[in-house]
């Protein structure tokens, strides 16, 4: 039998992870997210075109995965997300900024606010790093500095679903 020792929980990189996220938090943000991304007027057109209706529960799993990795540690997620986010040519940073907007919403809505603001710094990184690779692969000068977009708060409020 395998007991959790007591007392915080870290993270591989020695990061405090909260009491409260866990595998089933991470599950509602990503379901009550992508429920709501594939609706949105800016960013669904993109989700939708890009991944087929059949495709979707696969991937749901697979971005959980990503992020049980990311903030937990689990180490599920071993693929590279760059390369498939290079082949969307429409990604802009529009698509970037309301996916923050978006994101940030669900997080707070679902989250405590120190697990939110965790998520929300993490795709915020996250968003950055693929901006940065689609500068880069587009032929974008390394120098240009590319500002750091942040999460703002939706200007109106989707009714939880």
């Amino acid at each position: 039998m395998t007991t959790t020792p007591p007392g915080p929980r870290l993270h591989p990189t020695g990061r405090t992870i909260p009491a409260d996220l866990d595998e089933a938090t991470i599950g509602r943000v990503v379901e009550r997210f992508y429920a709501r991304a594939r609706r949105d007027e800016v960013i669904g057109p993109v989700f939708n075109r890009v991944i087929a209706e059949a495709d979707w529960p696969r991937h749901l799993d697979l971005i959980a995965d990503f992020w049980s990795s990311m903030l937990l540690g689990s180490g599920r997620y071993g693929g590279r997300p760059m390369p498939k986010h290079l082949a969307i040519g429409e990604l802009r940073d529009a698509h970037f900024k309301r996916w923050l907007m978006l994101f940030r919403q669900t997080v707070e809505e679902l989250c405590t606010p120190q697990v939110a603001a965790l998520f929300v710094d993490r795709a915020e990184r996250v968003g950055h790093s693929f901006r940065l690779g689609l500068q880069q692969f587009r032929g974008g000068e390394a120098t240009e500095r590319l500002e750091v977009l942040r999460a703002e708060p939706a200007p109106w409020r989707l009714d939880a679903e």
